[in-house]
């Protein structure tokens, strides 16, 4: 761990920021085993990708150099110091927007909720997000060369970074629900069990979409995610997973002293449709119906 890492590790200031949602069950993330990872982009075979057909994701580390990947950490940290200030996608908790200008950059990376739409703003992130090797992956899983929609940074604080429950991440996007969408969620720190790491429903996606309610967050409600199996999917900076758009995956609350910095980008294919919201909330949305969670 190098001494910048070293030099943040300290628990944020509660009156600085929001204590985040409200606890979840731990039982919610209890993995039954860890995901295996394959070595670098180069080693994925046709083997793996039919893993990731029936499985729903898979886990590949070493994908980015340790150069590439600090600078665009760095790059991040950059634009919630504000340092671009063409940049106005950050999205900070309640309580420190309205004092940004007393927190210190430390202060302000565990304020941040997350961040969007910040590829075309630096050349680091936006090179992790087009990365050829990855697309090239992207367009044998998808059948037909991609097309990023989404870009986002995903920040959990020391101590009191925020849970994010249980969803489908087609359930927040107006396209076709027959369109594949494939994440790709990108450590930038150390992602561990303890520090909030992704957690996955493998074979989850073969269910189809499922109803989401508003509870901690626009989510599967608890009782369908209780006892079923859960795979944590740990990484090393530079490491990713790729996930299908229909795979059921959270992230539990950071318990650990460790912040976890993250990029995540997804992808559908260039003849992907788009729907209106009204026809995707009448798939996954159920406030409303007749039905409880």
């Amino acid at each position: 761990m190098n001494t910048k890492q070293e030099s943040v590790l300290k628990r944020p200031d509660p009156s600085q920021i929001d204590p985040g949602s409200e606890a979840h069950d731990p039982g919610l993330y209890k993995s039954a085993e860890v995901a295996r990872a394959v070595d670098g982009l180069e080693s994925v075979t046709e083997e793996h990708l039919d893993f990731y057909a029936q499985e729903g994701y898979l886990a590949i580390e070493n994908v980015f150099s340790p150069e590439v990947t600090q600078a665009a950490a760095d790059a991040l940290v950059d634009l919630i110091a504000g340092r671009n200030p063409a940049f106005t996608g950050v999205v900070f908790e309640a309580k420190a927007a309205a004092k940004l200008d007393t927190l210190t950059v430390e202060e302000r990376q565990d304020a941040v909720r997350k961040l969007m739409h910040f590829v075309g703003y630096d050349a680091w992130l936006a090179a992790l997000a087009h990365d050829p090797r990855m697309e090239k992956l992207l367009e044998r899983l998808l059948g037909e060369p991609p097309k990023m929609f989404q870009d986002m940074a995903l920040i959990k604080p020391p101590l009191l970074g925020r849970e994010k429950p249980w969803h489908q991440d087609k359930a927040y996007f107006d396209i076709s629900v027959s369109a594949r969408v494939v994440g790709v969620w990108i450590a930038l720190d150390p992602a561990t069990i303890k520090n909030g790491c992704m957690h996955v429903q493998p074979r989850g996606h073969q269910s189809g979409p499922q109803l989401h309610f508003k509870r901690r967050d626009w989510q599967i409600c608890d009782t369908e995610i209780m006892g079923k199996p859960c795979v944590a999917v740990p990484l090393n900076p530079g490491g990713l997973l790729l996930f299908d758009g229909l795979l059921p995956h959270g992230t539990p609350t950071n318990y650990s002293p460790l912040r976890r910095k993250a990029l995540q980008f997804h992808y559908a294919g260039i003849s992907c449709s788009k729907t209106s919201t009204e026809e995707r909330l009448a798939v996954f949305g159920s406030e409303g119906r007749d039905v409880s969670c």
